[in-house]
């Protein structure tokens, strides 16, 4: 494996630290949006998105904010701490984030998780590719569904992809621990190596042949995904083995791209086997 680029998943087991109160007037270094550190480190807030990396053995964790709220629900959660935290005061983790963002609390850096080569996906279930989705909120919020129906791993490129850390981190609410992320540097090859695996390509377009409930589906299954607006790239969408749409009954006939992918799971799960 080799070190994701921040971008994530697999697991090493964290030795315990202490609540001793250490340097309570510290704060962690501000500056705007959460985004990897110049130093490689990923940025991970709030409460369900930090506990899930400080639980994965997988994820060493170079520095830990908290609150004294936070710290104490940690504590009573038995969560296993790599790292002695630093209490810090709300202020001063929104201070580093931005005033939007619902940190409950908790702030880790850390290290970027391993990214898998993707020869090494097993060729069962369902894999996610995901054709330059640039959105964070999406892209977390399509890892968070991934991890709800149990995908094998997300491929996405290594450009036009947002970064696993902060408001893509948070979206995910600690899905990112569970989900590998694969990056690759040429989509369109590694749809090819995926199907020379044994995987089944199914594209996801509005303009898809067939509704996706009635297509001819079967495990291993890829279903891609394009970007909202643009939808699949001409290359994606010719290098896929079906291209099927979603057929919905509303006058509203598109989704975002992150609801789509709920829906599509949903449908893959039912009848892929």
């Amino acid at each position: 494996m080799r070190p994701r680029p921040p971008h994530p998943s697999a697991r090493q087991q964290p030795h315990r630290g202490g609540w001793t109160r250490k340097a309570a007037g510290r704060r962690p270094p501000s500056g705007g949006a959460a985004r990897a550190s110049g130093d490689g480190a990923v940025i991970l807030y709030g409460w369900h998105t930090v506990k899930a990396a400080l639980e994965n053995p997988a994820r060493r964790i170079r520095r830990l904010y908290a609150t004294a709220n936070a710290a104490r629900r940690l504590a009573e959660d038995g969560v296993a701490l790599a790292v002695e935290p630093e209490l810090v005061r709300p202020d001063a983790i929104a201070q580093r984030l931005g005033p939007d963002a619902v940190h409950n609390g908790l702030l880790a850096e850390a290290e970027p998780l391993p990214s898998p080569e993707l020869e090494e996906i097993e060729p069962a279930g369902i894999v996610l590719v995901l054709d330059q989705i640039t959105d964070p909120h999406n892209v977390g919020a399509i890892l968070r569904t991934a991890a709800a129906f149990a995908v094998k791993a997300i491929v996405t490129t290594a450009r036009h992809s947002p970064e696993a850390t902060g408001v893509l981190a948070k979206s995910a609410s600690g899905a990112l621990e569970y989900v590998p992320i694969v990056t690759v540097q040429n989509l369109a090859r590694a749809l090819e190596t995926l199907r020379e695996r044994g995987f089944l390509l199914v594209g996801l377009d509005s303009t898809g042949d067939a509704d996706l409930g009635d297509a001819a589906l079967r495990s291993p299954l890829v279903l891609v995904l394009g970007a909202e607006g643009k939808g699949l790239r001409q290359l994606t969408r010719a290098t896929c083995d079906q291209v099927a749409r979603l057929d919905l009954p509303g006058r509203i006939k598109s989704l975002n791209v992150s609801n789509a992918a709920a829906l599509a799971l949903y449908v893959v799960t039912k009848r892929a086997s």
